[in-house]
């Protein structure tokens, strides 16, 4: 017999289409505390379960009303691939709901579907749990339940609910309404009412090994005068191609495997789930999951769903992230360019940053389409409040102050943030600085406050101002290599005349190891617009060229010594465990904490946020910009 292969894993048929207190300050970090982050949807990170949508799913099924001893809730991801930004918004609703009301969390693995099922994506989906700051109560495997799901399976057939079926798919597409037939009423399948003996024997035999994939199907025998389309007799049970019949858990133990509308709500009543907390696409699915659970008279947890988040500009499908890596346009799965939860957290967005945003949003039933620049700005609010502050020079150019001596060194007191909690640092103040190359112009004109021959800039913290007095350049490229300037430090001891503006520097002092050179790596976003996949010529043709700047030269100043020592930065949702409870000082960090080099995060003044990379080597130090210190919504 000829027919289709059925779907590997039956998603919901789409209907016919229808319209604190002031610390001191002090010079030895060692002993400052390590400063809270930031709250508000920082002042609350639990608002969202105590007002609105989850509130009121709370309310239907409580412990106070006594329907419920206590909230059980899963996270119940596919391992085949990696987690998404779309994902946090789950996790933190299935985790945080459990958490807000005392209860439990299961991290599930819906492992039903062989194809494409690889450990990695195992051990990846349960590290970025913990990295958001959440510990399941247990992990569940879909797969451990396959002995148990078979029989129940038997059972619905024995029940007269479900029958074996060898339509092909676009038989069934026509049963449906759909295929040629669309427009047309539908019918019921040829097989469906086949006694329910050799319904039996037929999908033993499949479990035996009798047909191969397509030739036939467990289906449940619904409704099909219901309007809903999850009732048109979903598959229950497929054979899978030959090649994807091993299962990572189970071997060769089954050539059939369970469809996720079968094994679903199967699965959340075996663990007790209390609330079966999903995304609107699966709004239809509940009228099928709660008719099986009625069907085989087992517990029936309740389902609701919310709304699922979107986010425009970028791509999070496997296949396209696959092409993108093969391609050569990112580095792998985990390039700062992406949107996947290991792309964030290498770019060194903190956890707390995500979960923040997701708070901020919200939840309702209605989708959530957010632009980049609007998680940025999110993520650029939380790191305002929970980073440190360092100067850091991108392009560098010399700057001599002629009138100091060559051996001239002064130790500048520079405060980490504006929060005294952070403690301060010193750094040295000598004869050559360096600034940012942006930051001199070789000629002045009136509406530019920052340096040019004779003009006076402040440097951030240094005792006194400079001012401009020549500059050199290589006559080759034309490009200015030093600036001459002279120290404006009154010979009478007076105040010095307050600069109109002020720029941040490095000071050169080998003795101090001054300045830390570093590559910087600035991002940008990896599409030229809103909607990659809309390009007639395929997403791949909308790839912005421009996505990444390397600065070789970059320079930092020595303070970023301690912010290493001390990270992470902030101390926050599961990077908190990275830190010792009651920790002041570095030295109090046992072995097996580790923080990652995305946990070394500060703000370069007057530039951006950054954070090391996982490429960094001793001889070199890489830097990825998290975000802009100023949102910038045009630039590509």
């Amino acid at each position: 017999m000829e027919t289709s292969s059925l779907p590997d894993r039956t998603k919901p048929v789409k209907a016919p289409k229808q319209k604190a207190p002031k610390q001191p300050n002090t010079a030895n970090p060692s002993k400052a505390k390590r400063p809270e982050a930031a709250k508000s949807a920082q002042d609350d990170p639990q608002l969202m379960f105590k007002v609105g949508f989850l509130s009121d799913v709370y309310q239907e099924r409580s412990i106070e009303t006594g329907t419920i001893d206590k909230v059980v809730t899963r996270f119940p991801p596919e391992p085949n691939g990696f987690l998404h930004i779309g994902h946090s918004k789950a996790i933190a609703i299935n985790f945080g709901f459990a958490k807000q009301y005392g209860g439990d969390c299961f991290l599930r693995f819906d492992d039903t579907n062989p194809k494409g099922e690889e450990e990695q994506y195992f051990a990846a989906i349960e590290e970025m749990v913990k990295w958001l700051g959440f510990e399941p109560k247990r992990i569940t495997y879909s797969s451990d339940n396959f002995d148990r799901l078979y029989a129940l399976a038997e059972a619905l057939v024995e029940r007269n609910r479900a029958y074996v079926c060898h339509c092909s798919k676009a038989d069934v597409a026509a049963q449906r309404g759909g295929g040629e037939g669309e427009g047309k009423p539908r019918y019921a399948c040829a097989h469906r009412d086949r006694p329910i003996t050799e319904s039996l024997t037929e999908f033993r035999a499949m479990r035996d090994g009798k047909y191969e994939a397509g030739e036939a199907a467990l289906r449940m025998k619904q409704n099909l005068d219901d309007g809903n389309p999850q009732m048109w007799d979903l598959f229950a049970y497929r054979i899978p191609e030959k090649e994807y019949r091993r299962h990572h858990r189970t071997g060769d133990k089954w050539r059939i495997y369970p469809t996720y509308d079968f094994t679903h709500c199967l699965c959340d009543s075996f663990e007790g789930i209390t609330h079966s907390l999903c995304t609107t696409e699966f709004e239809l699915s509940r009228v099928s999951y709660e008719w099986l659970c009625d069907q085989l008279e087992v517990y029936k947890p309740m389902q609701r769903e919310y709304g699922r988040l979107n986010v425009s500009g970028t791509v999070l499908s496997k296949r396209k992230i696959v092409e993108l890596v093969n391609n050569g346009h990112v580095r792998a799965w985990d390039d700062p360019r992406l949107y996947t939860l290991i792309a964030l957290r290498r770019r060194g967005i903190p956890p707390g940053a995500i979960l923040f945003f997701v708070n901020e949003l919200g939840v309702t039933k209605a989708t959530t389409n957010i632009e980049l620049h609007r998680f940025e700005t999110s993520v650029r609010r939380y790191l305002e409040l929970t980073v440190p502050r360092l100067m850091l020079v991108l392009e560098p150019l010399p700057v001599i102050i002629d009138d100091l001596d060559d051996d001239h060194l002064e130790m500048v007191e520079v405060p980490f943030s504006k929060n005294p909690a952070y403690g301060s640092h010193s750094i040295p103040f000598t004869k050559m600085v360096y600034i940012e190359r942006s930051d001199f112009r070789e000629v002045d004109s009136d509406d530019y406050f920052r340096l040019a021959p004779g003009k006076t800039v402040g440097l951030l913290k240094a005792p006194f101002p400079i001012t401009a007095t020549s500059f050199e350049k290589d006559p080759s490229t034309g490009q200015v290599t030093v600036v001459h300037a002279k120290y404006e430090k009154p010979s009478d001891g007076s105040a010095p005349k307050k600069p109109k503006s002020f720029i941040h520097w490095v000071g050169s002092s080998p003795a101090h190891k001054s300045p830390i050179k570093a590559t910087v790596r600035a991002f940008n976003p990896l599409f030229k617009s809103s909607n990659p996949a809309a390009h007639p010529d395929g997403f791949l043709s909308d790839i912005n060229l421009n996505s990444e700047q390397i600065f070789p030269d970059a320079m930092i100043e020595t303070g970023f010594e301690e912010i290493r020592r001390r990270a992470p930065w902030p101390a926050e949702a599961g990077e908190k465990q990275l830190v010792d409870p009651g920790e002041t000082a570095p030295a109090e960090r046992t072995e097996n904490v580790n923080p990652g080099p995305e946990t070394i995060r500060f703000q370069g003044m007057r530039v951006a946020y950054f954070c090391v990379d996982r490429e960094t080597t001793e001889e070199n130090l890489i830097l990825n910009r998290i975000v802009t210190l100023k949102e910038d919504v045009g630039k590509v």
